[in-house]
């Protein structure tokens, strides 16, 4: 009996009609059942008379299935695989937790720490093992990346595979090119093996092959083609698009609601969902149902808590404008305020992505093509993660809003035993706020988020507050907290705090 991993890949392969035209005229599904449970997985074709059936189990144990279709040489097949435990580092696909926060379907904790690489598949094959082996060492665990190639400034070399056929000298969306899908899906694979989900994004506005004119029935055949076949993959993400407002004279936004749909049809995985938008104001409604998290790109990362309260899901902002020295605004902030961004947005409970957009002579530039970094700020962000992961366990959580606690302008966060203020671009030279106000056994730690050191620090007596004056009375005010400490006067840094008994 086939044996598969619980949350890897069975794959069922099966013969079939080659004539006509099968990705438009042959569908085929299987129902896997283990001991009362059933589940519906839809096939997919993948060219000359081959079908394919992708099954992630998720339950240890024996599973059966048959397979169903009009199709006499699909329908009927029967079958059954054992899903053993899964092997280390495989810890299953990422699911939504405690509302505004992940971990993989066993309980380990995700924290988001994601880069965008939007054409990397698209490049020559020895530029794509350049980015295989930058990300190797560069810390990201997750990475958006577009199933179609992209025509934008900085890249606009013709990609390696088209994605659909052309016949008789025009592309044919009714036709998929085989080997572009294999090749993705193979890269998907590669970053699953190196612990890095792929956030796939399905459509975006910078195309000159008329992937964004496809039909409303094109579209929707797409979607659906490629849930069955890549939803099998644990490390898969789903964004409908990148900047979908750029594109809603051509999408409306009921297209853009039906893609979610079939989505909820054909992913029997409940992989994440997500929708971008390009506009500041422009984001699409994330409290409809079948959104998991609000992906969203803006600037003013302050807004963070903001957008928890609106939406009330996870807040990925996945372009909060990118490391580099192009011209364009949105793309040469730098190293330093990128990584200041990262603070911000997860001292208020949110995630953020990185990009790097240096210029090039080739516009071999990270955010479009991948390739190499050359910039500063993906080492900080590395070692913010593995400071981070040290100590959260469920996801940080803002400071509670108070009138001691100045949350419009400083970010701090908590997460059970451990606390963490960021004072950004402030530089006081002793701090108390949002420090414990009972005493108690506490480590206190100076975090240089640039310098990327963690020295300890001593506790000083908390200054008194300024006094209160009521018409002719003053009254005195209460230290903020039990006790303070004492800071270098320079930005970008951070204090931890940790209960030790």
């Amino acid at each position: 009996m086939t044996t598969t991993e619980k949350w890897d890949i069975f794959e069922a392969v099966f013969e079939g009609p080659s004539e006509g035209n099968p990705y438009l005229e042959i569908a085929f599904d299987a129902v896997f059942s283990h001991k009362g449970r059933e589940i519906r997985v839809p096939g997919f074709y993948d060219g000359d008379g081959t079908y394919r059936l992708r099954f992630m189990p998720e339950t240890e144990g024996e599973w059966r299935y048959v397979t169903r279709s009009a199709t006499p040489a699909l329908d009927g097949h029967e079958g059954r695989l054992t899903c053993t435990p899964p092997s280390p580092g495989n810890h299953g696909p990422v699911r939504v937790r405690d509302k505004f926060h992940f971990a993989h379907a066993d309980g380990t904790p995700f924290l988001s720490f994601g880069t965008t690489c939007y054409a990397w598949t698209h490049q020559p094959m020895d530029e794509q093992e350049k980015t295989l082996a930058t990300l190797s060492k560069a810390g990201f665990n997750k990475i958006r990346m577009g199933v179609f190639p992209k025509d934008y400034p900085y890249n606009t070399n013709e990609p390696l595979h088209d994605i659909y056929e052309t016949v008789d000298g025009r592309r044919d969306f009714d036709r998929p090119n085989f080997a572009a899908f294999r090749h993705f899906e193979t890269r998907i694979g590669q970053l699953r093996d190196m612990g890095i989900e792929a956030d796939v994004i399905m459509f975006h506005p910078y195309d000159r092959w008329g992937y964004c004119d496809m039909s409303e029935a094109q579209d929707y055949r797409y979607v659906a083609y490629i849930a069955a076949r890549f939803g099998a993959y644990r490390n898969l993400w789903w964004a409908l698009a990148n900047e979908y407002d750029f594109m809603i004279d051509t999408k409306p936004m009921e297209r853009w609601d039906r893609f979610f749909q079939i989505l909820e049809e054909e992913d029997p995985y409940r992989h994440l969902k997500s929708i971008h938008n390009g506009h500041a104001d422009a984001n699409y409604d994330h409290r409809k149902p079948w959104v998991t998290h609000t992906c969203i790109q803006n600037w003013d990362v302050k807004r963070t808590q903001d957008w928890r309260d609106t939406w009330g899901k996870p807040v990925v902002n996945d372009e909060p404008e990118y490391e580099g020295d192009i011209i364009e605004c949105w793309g040469n902030i730098s190293a330093q305020e990128l990584v200041h961004r990262y603070w911000v947005t997860m001292m208020r409970g949110g995630y953020i992505g990185h990009g790097e957009t240096y210029g090039d002579p080739d516009d071999r530039i990270w955010w479009a093509k991948g390739g190499e970094l050359r910039g500063e700020a993906w080492k900080r962000i590395k070692w913010m993660r593995e400071l981070l992961e040290e100590d959260v366990t469920r996801g940080l959580e803002p400071l509670a809003p108070s009138v001691q606690w100045p949350w419009h302008r400083v970010s701090g966060a908590q997460d059970g035993d451990v606390r963490y203020i960021y004072l950004g671009e402030h530089q006081p030279s002793i701090w108390a706020l949002g420090l414990p106000k009972e005493d108690g056994d506490y480590k206190l730690d100076l975090i240089d988020t640039w310098d990327m050191t963690v020295t300890p620090l001593d506790r000083v007596p908390a200054p008194a507050n300024h006094p209160v004056r009521h018409g002719e009375v003053v009254q005195p005010r209460a230290p903020h907290a039990a006790f303070a400490v004492e800071l270098p006067r320079r930005t970008g840094l951070a204090i931890r705090c940790r209960r030790i008994s």
